[in-house]
């Protein structure tokens, strides 16, 4: 849209441009005007102010000031219009709405920053507004701004994201988590670095492009970190050897698949009548109808494909797989204990 406008601008500019540039070269040829008066006459003439001729027109440059005045009306009421329409939709449209999304910032609280909204930043936001997160993005760069401002449920700063004063205004404090995509590695450290002494409670995730960074990046305070050409690397290889697994993980976790899903539940409310219980006994498949396919401890350790015997403890991370209903009735079933 911004782009548009200042498409439609410049063609309006032009076109006031050439009219004028017509009427002055007409009436320094037809009525001999010196390049001052041929101006002077050819603006109150497009501008139709009536005021009167600086000298008596021939015959000739009456005819010519009567077409000048037919074809320039239409083009400078255009010219008028289109830069009023681009003042307005601009410069104040984009005032009041940068206004409106700092106030909703502000009300935020347990949301996700962005910073950066190139193609794994863009992809981040995408995941994350289909499971209905809060998010706000952090970009600097006028081209991905233009796209961010096209959709209005996005939520942004404009602005460095290395800089202290633009991460509070996304209200950092208030965070839960911050993915940080920026394309220099540097730059992503110094967003970690700022972003863990401003919270020190909050996830991080960043990019890294450069093998050497991911220690630098979890020494400055990343809790995970993330190489997209080691991954695509390790893809491309799997989809070599076992095409049908990838595929079918891809389908599962990355497409929006609103039948089965993965979902991680966490234990922390567990009814105490579960607590020390194996997981034969919670019954969850005969509940709730989904499959517990792992489980995560509280000393970060993994359990995949638990067995009926494992205990559970409400410090514990479940791994579900399931529909949303399923999902629900298993969340349900922790919770108030519903089969004991």
């Amino acid at each position: 849209m911004k782009r548009e406008s200042l498409k439609n601008a410049y063609i309006a500019l032009g076109l006031l441009f050439g009219i004028i540039m017509i009427g002055v070269i007409g009436f320094m040829v037809i009525e001999d005007f010196s390049f001052t008066d041929a101006f002077f006459m050819t603006i109150i003439t497009i501008a139709t102010v009536g005021f009167r001729e600086i000298h008596p027109l021939s015959p000739i440059g009456m005819y010519f000031t009567a077409f000048l005045i037919i074809f320039s009306f239409g083009i400078f009421a255009y010219a008028v219009t289109t830069f009023t329409r681009y003042v307005v939709d601009g410069a104040i449209g984009h005032y009041y709405k940068s206004r409106k999304v700092r106030n909703k910032i502000q009300k935020l609280k347990d949301h996700v920053i962005i910073c950066g909204y190139g193609r794994n930043g863009q992809q981040a936001v995408q995941e994350l507004l289909d499971h209905n997160a809060d998010i706000v993005i952090i970009e600097r760069e006028e081209e991905p701004m233009e796209h961010i401002l096209e959709n209005q449920k996005l939520l942004y700063v404009h602005g460095d994201a290395t800089r202290d004063d633009v991460l509070g205004m996304c209200q950092i404090e208030k965070a839960k988590a911050l993915i940080t995509t920026l394309p220099v590695d540097a730059d992503n450290l110094f967003v970690v670095l700022t972003a863990r002494e401003m919270n020190p409670g909050l996830k991080i995730i960043s990019r890294a492009s450069n093998e050497h960074s991911d220690i630098k990046l979890k020494r400055a305070g990343a809790t995970n970190v993330i190489m997209p050409d080691r991954i695509g690397g390790q893809r491309m290889a799997k989809l070599v050897v076992q095409p049908d697994v990838v595929e079918f993980l891809d389908f599962l976790m990355l497409q929006s698949v609103e039948n089965v899903a993965i979902e991680e539940v966490n234990c922390i409310s567990m009814h105490s009548c579960f607590e020390g219980k194996s997981i034969r006994e919670l019954d969850i498949r005969n509940e709730s109808g989904a499959n517990i396919i792992g489980l995560k401890r509280s000393d970060n350790s993994f359990i995949v494909n638990p067995l009926p015997e494992v205990l559970l403890s409400s410090t514990d991370k479940i791994f579900a797989l399931g529909t949303k209903n399923q999902i629900n009735r298993l969340k349900k079933t922790l919770i108030e204990g519903e089969n004991v």
